[in-house]
């Protein structure tokens, strides 16, 4: 366990959690215990619930966390979904630890981010203003994101004007500042321009800055924690060795890496478990090597860290990163987890699938290797046997050189999707040499489309081709109708997806 972070801990085993700076003990919270329940509990009631799984941001708080860039990122996640006790050991901060103390008898200093909000009318009722304050810090600390020195901001956009200058792209400002950033979260009654032109106001950290300075020091170590009250217990091991036999000894337990899907079973279906292990800082789970023959990736690097150091390396999976929930989801999802769960509409496996993917199966007796493509076996059922772990997922080379993810949903961002489907073909001298094709939300399991992908290959990429191949998506999988879409629509979805690839390899042609 991490004692630097929790000096109390020092010669005790209690699980202690730094908010604000302040050591805080996590007893007498039970297991399931949420982080935004544990925080409110203590008096920290700008940390709010407004949806309990994961969709509002109005719980959202800062996480130091190992960086990309700099030794410390600090992250935003949701702390509706996340155990207090996975914080065992690190530092948190919530909207009330952003202000600057000063002296005795003085008002706290606001921070750059909420002196905008408040200069540029970016608060109506407050209620999820203080999630978007601590989203918005995350983005504000993002190494690399403004050059500008600290105070440009009024020359970027002066007060008053009402309107942003217009920045390079509609989701990004003059400051660098991404709006995915805010993805997760939900204003009811301020409207999103307002905040947005806060957003694009803030400048760069002044030098002085505490928050950005600790991004130079390491975060907290994963610390070893065993909490147990009334029955259920919380487990953290150090190594998977010893994860792996803990999960042989009790195949009963639940295991989390980011909690995006568990949390919203504690919050919404009130389960419970007797024994829940997290994963997610396992040193062994969290690699990523960019290999001439395959890329691997650790099954417990978040989706936001995944992105970030790929940087582009794998097209396909760029394109389905800002598809993928929001932000704040992203920064505790992981693809172990989204595999994990086995669900026929996560927006990962279409992806996966395309890329010819297999996973890394860990267990007590040793590893072994399933192409994804024969990993899942009925509806979120797979091959993976009582105490294995997905240790990574590995991507062979050389990657196709058309790829595209297409995302059916209601929302364009932070929805489900109705149907997904991936693409990745290789085209030589006119023809389709090459073509694999995922498909997500049309089946009791993610699919390959197999019998388009024949129909695909050798054939000239034309718009005759494409029409007949079409025809052919248009019957894959056993679409049925329920509450986000209708059979007819999905199966209609399919062949319109593959007119629009064809469509946008060909625009300009």
């Amino acid at each position: 366990m991490n004692t630097e972070s929790c000096p109390a801990l020092a010669h005790q085993t209690e699980p202690c959690i730094s908010v604000n700076g302040s050591d805080t003990p996590l007893a007498p919270a039970a297991p399931h215990t949420t982080a935004l329940d544990f925080l409110r509990e203590r008096g920290l009631t700008g940390t709010k619930e407004g949806c309990a799984e994961g969709e509002c941001g109005a719980c959202s708080v800062l996480v130091a966390r190992p960086g990309v860039d700099k030794p410390t990122d600090w992250v935003a996640v949701n702390a509706c979904l996340v155990p207090a006790a996975a914080l065992d050991g690190q530092e948190v901060i919530t909207s009330e630890g952003l202000a600057t103390v000063g002296e005795p008898g003085t008002a706290p200093a606001l921070h750059p981010v909420q002196e905008e909000m408040a200069t540029r009318g970016g608060s109506q009722c407050g209620y999820c203003t203080p999630g978007f304050i601590c989203s918005m810090a995350a983005e504000y600390y993002r190494p690399g994101r403004c050059e500008h020195p600290a105070g440009d901001a009024d020359a970027q956009h002066p007060a008053g004007d009402g309107e942003a200058q217009h920045p390079a792209d509609a989701e990004h400002g003059p400051n660098g500042f991404d709006l995915h950033a805010l993805s997760g979260n939900l204003c009811r009654c301020t409207g999103y321009r307002p905040i947005r032109d806060a957003a694009f106001a803030v400048g760069a950290p002044a030098e002085d800055d505490r928050l950005a300075r600790r991004r130079d020091e390491a975060p907290p170590a994963p610390a070893a924690t065993t909490y147990t009250r009334d029955g259920q217990t919380f487990v953290r091991k150090n190594s998977l060795a010893e994860t792996l036999q803990l999960l042989n000894e009790r195949p009963d337990a639940v295991v989390v890496a980011g909690s995006t899907d568990w949390g919203v079973e504690v919050n919404i279906r009130s389960r419970r478990a007797d024994c829940v292990v997290a994963v997610d800082r396992l040193p062994e789970l969290r690699g990523l090597d960019l290999g001439s023959e395959r890329i691997e990736i650790g099954a417990a690097l978040t989706l936001t860290e995944i992105e970030r150091r790929l940087d582009g390396e794998v097209p396909l999976l760029a394109e389905l990163f800002p598809q993928f929930a929001s932000r704040l989801i992203r920064n505790g999802a992981t693809l172990g987890g989204n595999l994990g769960t086995g669900s026929p509409i996560g927006d990962s496996p279409p992806v996966l699938l395309a890329l010819e993917a297999s996973v890394v199966l860990a267990g007590t007796e040793g590893e072994r290797e399933v192409p994804l493509a024969e990993y899942f076996t009925g509806y979120r059922q797979s091959v993976r046997r009582p105490g294995e772990l997905i240790r990574a997922v590995r991507i062979p080379r050389p990657l196709s050189s058309v790829a595209a993810f297409h995302k059916i949903a209601k929302r364009r961002f932070d929805d489900i999707s109705s149907v997904a489907v991936a693409f990745a073909l290789d085209l030589e001298d006119g023809r389709v040499r090459k073509a694999r094709i995922g498909l997500g939300g049309v089946a009791a399991t993610p699919i390959r489309a197999l019998a388009t992908e024949a129909a695909l290959e050798g054939e000239p990429w034309s718009a005759e081709t494409v029409e007949a191949a079409a025809r052919v998506l248009r019957g894959e999988g056993t679409p049925m109708d329920d509450h986000r879409a209708s059979a007819l629509y999905r199966s209609a979805m399919l062949g319109q997806s593959l007119k629009k690839l064809y469509a946008q390899t060909t625009k300009g042609a």
